[in-house]
């Protein structure tokens, strides 16, 4: 008998085509506003910070959310990445067109190598001494940085170039920023979406309900939690890079403690396990800071008390542990519209 060939189901397709419609689409939308100067320099620069936030929540609730391990040095990855892209196109001698794209994916690679390092012994541990560990990490990075005379020492890291070359036309810059930015943070999603529903994320998300069972079940946990761990510190490593050339300048002070506790503060408002959450805490608290800057003297303290009201009425999240999905949402809305009344036959 000849094998069937497993094809992809005719709703899957439609799926994902429709999907990849509406990424199309607000990409265009994005790209035209900022070309015509509706978006400004200031909102676009706010943007491209939205999507690379989205890029280092959704790493890291792989880890904290899916895997279940609290990691609290992510940050550091991200340093090791935005400093990493920054000196390759710095000294490279390449035209910097060829050297960013080059440049993001050594960022990945480096900081998936110091995971590495760090999650060999670290993921031997659990819950809050993983937090610790991985906290002085983060610590240890920084402080390395503040120390080496290459990466700028405690004055930080100037001169790095943009993503095209000097004298290009801002706006054309502003769009190329944002068209790197939204490819990558979609390309994140659709990669930890793949892989937190193939059986290697069904593997993962059964070490977080009961380690020592999926284990007793044949669940290689160490090979699995260290695979989650360097998945998330490479996308890490290119939110970095993406960070590096969006600003411009590199301070080791913004890589600190509490950065690591804002990325975790998103993915967990948004809920520990969604990727769609990680999306939406990570767009709202990047724009919520700057929505507020009209109350200058209680800006804080408004955002502040905005976080806590959420986590007390929604401890697990904005959605918990569930997904958005576009095609369950056209099915619900049409599912009464085929079914025939009563008495006008089957």
């Amino acid at each position: 008998m000849e094998k069937k060939t497993k094809l992809i189901p005719k709703g899957k397709l439609v799926s994902y085509g429709v999907n990849l419609l509406l990424l199309a689409v607000v990409y265009a939308a994005f790209f035209a506003l900022m070309g015509a100067g509706v978006i400004n320099r200031y909102t676009a620069g706010i943007i491209t910070m939205m999507f690379i936030n989205i890029i280092l929540t959704v790493s890291l609730n792989l880890v904290s959310g899916f895997l279940g391990q609290l990691v609290l040095g992510h940050a550091g990855f991200m340093s090791v990445g935005a400093y990493t892209a920054a000196l390759f196109t710095l000294h490279s001698g390449l035209p910097i067109t060829v050297a960013f794209p080059v440049a993001i994916v050594l960022a990945g690679v480096m900081a998936a190598a110091f995971s590495v390092i760090i999650g060999v012994p670290a993921l031997r541990l659990r819950g809050d001494y993983l937090a610790i560990i991985t906290l002085g990490f983060g610590e240890i990075i920084r402080v390395i940085i503040l120390a080496l005379d290459f990466t700028g020492g405690a004055k930080g890291l100037r001169g790095i170039p943009t993503i095209l070359p000097s004298g290009s036309d801002a706006t054309v810059l502003t769009q190329v920023k944002f068209s790197y930015v939204f490819w990558l943070a979609a390309v994140t999603v659709m990669i930890i979406w793949a892989f937190v529903r193939s059986r290697h994320g069904r593997a993962v998300i059964a070490i977080r309900e009961d380690e020592i069972a999926a284990e007793a079940s044949g669940v290689h946990t160490t090979y699995y939690k260290l695979l989650a761990f360097i998945m998330a510190a490479f996308f890490a490593g290119v939110a970095g890079a993406l960070y590096a050339h969006h600003i411009g300048v590199l301070d080791p002070g913004n890589f600190d403690f509490n950065y690591s506790v804002e990325i975790l503060l998103m993915a967990v408002l948004g809920g520990l396990g969604s990727i769609t959450g990680s999306i939406i805490a990570a767009v709202v608290l990047t724009i919520l800071p700057e929505a507020l800057r009209d109350f200058a003297d209680y800006r804080m303290l408004i955002y502040a008390l905005i976080l806590i009201v959420v986590m007390l009425f929604k401890p697990s999240g904005l959605m918990g542990q569930r997904e958005f999905s576009l095609s369950r949402l056209v099915k619900r809305l049409t599912a009464g519209k085929g079914k025939a009344k009563p008495g006008k036959g089957a």
